[in-house]
């Protein structure tokens, strides 16, 4: 930011007492009318989509985009987002409503490592491996603030700070234990990443302890890395109501006042919650200065000012108007998104895509069939339409098939109508698949069974599941109807890994379509029926089973991850098949033999060679071929997302640096050692579970690097 806007905002707070300034220091901030400050509350939400303020554009669940592996889709939608918050905000103010969720602070995106499929809010993340979440973390926090760093569209806020991922029941009094190895190698880097290549304006602190530390109000965390090692000028907010866990979960002070003046002296500067409200008498009692609370308020003042909340310096966004609040051209972005987001996991004999002509009858069975929920995940807005994935099918075949619908069972519980019997809409179900051709099953999970401690209303821990089995009557409904005999399609709309090994090993095909916005329906029957191929990946491992997987509670990420995973492996990260036959070859190195910290480009010839245009993610992974015991395995460090038509070929380069060769070693450092790494390139993991699921290959270069071992950046 400028130096103007830097001494607008000191000249500002200069003028308040002390009094108004701690009244800054709280999300629903009043106004100052005598230094004209409109009252403001900073508490909104864009984690997909313009959330809990009406009507919006609903695009997919985050972890729906980083399907996609794309970080300029991702970005697109950032824009949008922007785009329609500014319109709602610009008529909002119009009306005088300055109430929560109408403002242009967002917290979001939310940059936590999916580090266990259990966690319930893991389908806000973009997955479980740093660098995609780093990539795509920067493109949507670019997205929401535009390119001029004085006059911000909207502000984003990379959440939770830093090492926070369940269990959510736990939250507010547990201490996540992490390695300064885990810590600087996958916990802190998707992070520091939105700071330095995007410039984050905010960052929200966890609930819980790190290290023994309350994460908003860490020493360690606020003040020494984030804007000591990092530089970071933004302001920091904490969760909602985590500073009174201090005394009251955590035990570390022994009061609000003490838990007020932690955070504050340590570097949060709003808080979310009542404990600054005490923010007085932590003063009186010596707790806090005057200078703490200055610092805090000017760059609350700063962010206010770019966001042209002041008179004197309006934003050139203040004419957005709300004719483009889910227009149609937005609409259709949104559906492009979940197109590009659904990944085939299975398609035995090129099951899928389906071919209208050839079916009479349909079967539409499951839970997840008619179901809005199943389309839309948490923290969202309000769609003027919705499709679900039956009304989505119906429409698209229209009256040329015959569609036949049961909900088969209830999402969880043991039966659909309070007095029936268990398995109350089995028969039905039964009876639907015989009378059909091709049965699609959907099935799978809601944010009311994953989400976050308080809004998910269910038996699954606070919203953290208990395993990978799909709930309630859905394994056994699935069984009894595949049984029938007929063609089988899975459709699972979920937003973390289920255990989907009988599907695999039982139907016909199996299709991920995550939770895919408001008019998600209308894009899967789409992709079922062939107007687009599914080129989605996984951005997250799809285990056997949790028997092998650490202890939830264990932030160590030994066994965790596609990098550190050792076995236990049924679907794997970056892993998806498509409609079409997409070719990889002539991968190349611009040198096999470099310096210690010169970069490396690598190229690679892909080829459509089937009969559907794709989007193909192009992955480079990298490995160090004498590792450390507990170094990673195999880890992203590269990805470029190409559009082919069917026959076209492209060749894809792209370039890793020093610090993508780099070793975090056990103290922290980030080092680059001589030797021999390999880079595999492809459509996939080099590994054997995803050769083994393809059919193909990955192409492996070896370069060596020269020279004596240095620390680099981490």
């Amino acid at each position: 930011m400028s130096e103007w806007t830097k001494n607008y905002a000191k000249e500002l707070t200069a003028q308040m007492t002390l009094e108004e300034k701690m009244s800054q220091l709280v999300y629903k901030s009043p106004a100052i009318e005598r230094l004209g400050i409109p009252a403001y509350n900073w508490w909104n939400e864009a984690l997909h989509g313009v959330a809990r303020a009406g009507v919006a554009t609903v695009f997919p669940q985050a972890i729906g985009m980083a399907a996609a592996f794309d970080s300029e889709l991702v970005n697109k939608v950032g824009d949008v987002v922007s785009t329609e918050g500014r319109a709602k905000f610009n008529q909002f103010q119009k009306h005088g409503d300055r109430d929560i969720y109408k403002g242009l602070t967002y917290w979001a995106p939310n940059v936590n490592i999916f580090r266990d499929p259990r966690w319930g809010r893991g389908h806000e993340t973009y997955g479980e491996d740093p660098f995609l979440t780093s990539e795509l973390g920067v493109a949507y926090i670019k997205g929401l603030q535009g390119d001029d760093k004085d006059h911000l569209k909207s502000a984003a806020c990379a959440k939770h700070f830093a090492v926070h991922s369940g269990p959510e029941a736990q939250r507010h009094e547990f201490d996540a234990k992490a390695s300064k190895h885990d810590m600087y190698d996958t916990y802190l880097y998707a992070f520091k990443r939105c700071v330095k290549e995007a410039g984050v304006e905010a960052v929200m602190g966890a609930y819980n302890r790190v290290n023994g530390e309350p994460a908003c109000g860490s020493k360690t965390l606020l003040t020494d890395i984030l804007r000591g090692e990092w530089g970071f000028e933004g302001h920091v907010v904490s969760d909602c109501w985590a500073i009174k866990d201090f005394n009251e979960n955590h035990h570390v002070t022994s009061s609000i006042e003490e838990s007020a003046a932690m955070a504050l002296n340590n570097g949060c500067d709003l808080n979310c919650g009542v404990a600054y409200m005490y923010m007085n008498r932590a003063y009186e009692q010596g707790l806090v200065t005057e200078e703490a609370i200055t610092k805090a308020v000017e760059r609350l003042m700063e962010v206010r000012i770019r966001l042209g909340m002041m008179k004197d310096y309006p934003s050139p966004y203040d004419d957005i108007p709300y004719e483009k609040v889910e227009c149609k051209e937005h609409i259709e972005i949104a559906l492009e998104a979940a197109r590009r987001s659904m990944v085939l996991l299975h398609n035995k004999d090129n099951m899928l895509p389906l071919d209208k002509n050839r079916i009479k009858t349909l079967a539409v069975i499951g839970p997840n069939a008619n179901s809005r929920d199943a389309l839309i995940g948490n923290y969202v807005g309000t769609s003027s339409r919705y499709i679900t994935i039956l009304e989505g099918i119906s429409d698209y075949v229209g009256d040329d098939v015959r569609i036949i619908y049961s909900e088969g069972c209830h999402l969880y519980k043991d039966k659909t109508e309070g007095l029936a019997d268990a398995r109350d809409r089995f028969a039905e179900a039964v009876t639907a698949a015989e009378q059909a051709d091709v049965v699609i099953m959907c099935l799978g999970l809601d944010a009311m069974l994953e989400g976050e401690e308080g809004d998910a209303g269910n038996e699954y821990a606070s919203g953290d599941k208990l395993g990978l089995k799909l709930p309630g009557l859905q394994q056994e409904l699935l069984e009894t109807v595949t049984a029938v005999g007929k063609p089988v399609v899975v459709v699972l709309a979920a937003g973390s890994a289920i255990d989907l090994s009988w599907a695999h090993e039982h139907t016909n095909a199996v299709i991920d379509v995550w939770y895919p916005g408001a008019r998600g329906g209308k894009a899967v029957a789409e992709v079922l029926f062939g107007d687009y191929s599914p080129c989605g990946k996984l951005p997250v491992t799809f285990y056997k089973d949790t028997d092998k997987l650490p202890d939830f509670c264990d932030y160590s990420m030994a066994n965790r991850t596609y990098r550190y995973a050792k076995d236990n492996i049924f679907y794997p990260f970056g892993y998806g098949l498509s409609y079409s036959n997409v070719n990889f070859k002539n991968a190349a190195a611009g040198t096999y033999n470099c310096g210690i910290k010169d970069d490396v480009a690598v190229s690679i010839e892909v080829t459509n060679e089937g009969a559907y245009a794709v989007h193909e993610a192009v992955q480079a992974y990298v490995r160090y071929t004498k590792p450390e015991d507990t170094e990673p395995g195999y880890q992203l460090k590269g990805l470029v997302n190409i559009a082919l038509e069917p026959s076209e070929t492209k060749r894809v380069e792209l370039t890793l640096s020093a610090r993508d060769f780099a070793l975090v070693t056990d103290e922290g450092k980030c080092i680059v050692r001589p030797g021999e790494y390999e880079i595999a390139i492809g459509g996939q993991q080099p590994d054997d579970v995803s050769r083994k699921l393809t059919g193909k290959s990955v192409d492996v270069l070896r370069v060596t690097r020269n020279g004596e071992a240095q620390e680099v950046e981490y």
